[in-house]
């Protein structure tokens, strides 16, 4: 079954606690959190002390998305906050697989995350050294993107990576899922998708959550 990880980054911030709630009790698998730092990507989000206070509202495991540069020198402080997986990108890092060995020694889950114009190929050699691929089928650092059609084949070229290898990778996908772009992603053998605006400015979270999965199911 596909996983629904509703990102926090479309929700209303005034009132995180009832947001969150929401969707856990809708029945989400994770929650998404996207970190940038104005360098990496043009805006702004969050840091440690959002990881720590949805830590504290939820029991789901914390997603946290680092769009930023030198993640190294910050990877500890998100995890000792509650990060329990943790996605780099594999444009922001001189030494990918140091990285994500320090991340799955200090005790997440280790995830690259792969721009829209990034080739597969770069993240081939890096598939026994991580947990999770974040295909990301907007441009980071925006909500609210229209969705990339051409990543299905992306995805595709990775599940078929994963699965000839043998390995325990899941394939993650963000930005501009919603009702009509699910089944493309999950079609071609996504393991997770993050949804944002779909899930948190709906007028019924719960419900879109409900949609999403029932759409999963092929």
């Amino acid at each position: 079954m596909v996983e629904i990880a509703p990102s926090i980054l479309s929700a209303d911030f005034s009132n995180l606690t009832e947001q969150i709630t929401v969707v856990e009790r809708a029945g989400c698998d994770l929650l998404h959190i996207d970190v940038m730092d104005g360098q990496f990507v043009e805006n702004i989000t969050f840091g440690p002390l959002i990881v720590d206070a949805a830590n504290r509202i939820s029991d789901l495991p914390l997603d946290v998305h680092l769009m930023i540069v030198e993640p190294e020198r910050q990877i500890e402080k998100f995890i000792q906050t509650g990060a329990d997986i943790i996605s780099i990108h594999v444009e922001a890092v001189q030494e990918p697989v140091s990285v994500l060995r320090d991340i799955r020694r200090l005790g997440a889950l280790a995830g690259v995350a792969l721009n829209p114009d990034t080739e597969v190929e770069g993240v081939l050699t890096l598939l026994g050294e991580i947990d999770l691929i974040l295909v990301m089928s907007v441009y980071p650092g925006m909500g609210g993107q229209r969705f990339i059609d051409s990543v299905g084949q992306k995805i595709e070229t990775l599940r078929k990576a994963i699965d000839d290898s043998n390995l325990d990778v899941k394939v993650e996908v963000d930005g501009g899922i919603n009702p009509s772009t699910v089944q493309l992603v999950a079609r071609a053998g996504v393991d997770i998708i993050v949804a944002g605006d779909a899930v948190f400015r709906s007028p019924d979270p719960a419900s879109a959550i409900a949609e999403l999965r029932k759409l999963t199911i092929l």
